[in-house]
């Protein structure tokens, strides 16, 4: 019975979350929040799938350290971006930008879903077309 208990608590433990953001917190709430909202927008440039806050590799941590001191130096969240965007380019942020670089970003779902609409559209037309032209009854098809 002993070694069940031990091999529950193991495995309890085993699961347990191991904190990735070892900074230590800002003085202030406001900017603990901000800190916050950074680190979850901003894209760890080595994992490339994770925010800064969630990835544990070596980069991130210094990413996470640089905007903590970002935010004490009395910069905003925008300086900050601006900051982090000179430096990595764009895609850093998870959320890209409305510039005229990456219009194509936001313009091709719209584009694409026309085109596939005109596409579908001809389709139709073109069965309808063909199966109005078609002279052909049920009744006259080889069975089978």
């Amino acid at each position: 019975m002993g070694a069940q208990a031990l091999l529950c608590a193991v495995l309890a433990l085993g699961g347990a979350a191991v904190a990735v953001d070892t900074t230590p917190p800002l003085p202030d709430p406001l900017l603990q929040q901000r800190y916050y909202a950074l680190t979850h927008e901003l894209r760890c440039m080595q994992c490339q799938s994770e925010a800064l806050a969630d990835s544990s590799v070596g980069l991130a941590a210094d990413l996470r350290v640089q905007v903590r001191e970002l935010l004490l130096a009395g910069q905003t969240d925008d300086q900050i971006r601006d900051h982090m965007v000179a430096r990595y380019g764009e895609f850093i942020l998870f959320r890209p930008r409305m510039i005229w670089r990456n219009a194509w970003l936001w313009a091709a779902p719209a584009v694409l879903m026309a085109i596939g609409g005109l596409v579908g559209w001809r389709i139709l037309r073109n069965r309808a077309r063909l199966a109005d032209a078609d002279e052909s009854r049920v009744d006259d098809l080889p069975e089978p």
